[in-house]
């Protein structure tokens, strides 16, 4: 059935809508966009870390976001220990077994590692998308989690060892 002659003007009158953008509570929401810088900076006006919901708002918030900054950095490192002392509890565990169970143990271990590996390399990846804010605050909170970190629990290794990305 052709409609084309029918004028539907008359009830599609849309001036009585809103359209503006509301918040939750009905009030218009003022709330600024988080800036997304691509030069170095150590402003903090509009700063947001990986989430828009992680923004800082003040001195204090600014001071608690790098304090958790310095703790995800060192529990990068933390995340690393564990997997070397891992790699090195199934080294001892295959040298002692039975040599019928050695490759039991190893296919075993190769599952857990991998998953520990995509892990690391998430882990690292978000501490890599946090120092890209590009914030001079940021990236000093997370170089020092990373010295933290390996002061805590990288002493046994050689500093000169492969990072994903920090």
């Amino acid at each position: 059935m052709d409609h084309s002659h029918h004028d539907h003007s008359a009830h599609m009158d849309h001036s009585a809508m809103d359209h503006s953008h509301h918040g939750g509570s009905g009030e218009m929401d003022h709330t600024p966009q988080c800036s997304m810088n691509m030069l170095f900076t150590f402003s903090t006006k509009n700063l947001c870390i990986i989430f828009s919901q992680w923004r800082i708002t003040s001195s204090f918030s600014l001071f608690i976001s790098l304090l958790a900054i310095v703790a995800l950095g060192a529990g990068y490192e933390a995340l690393r220990e564990g997997i070397r002392r891992y790699e090195s509890a199934v080294t001892k565990r295959v040298e002692t077994s039975p040599r019928q169970n050695r490759d039991e143990i190893e296919k075993r271990a190769h599952y857990v590692k991998s998953v520990l590996y995509a892990v690391q390399n998430f882990y690292a990846f978000m501490i890599m998308l946090i120092f890209m804010t590009y914030n001079g605050w940021v990236m000093i909170a997370v170089s020092v989690g990373a010295g933290v970190g390996y002061l805590l629990f990288g002493g046994k290794t050689t500093i000169a060892k492969e990072t994903a990305c920090h």
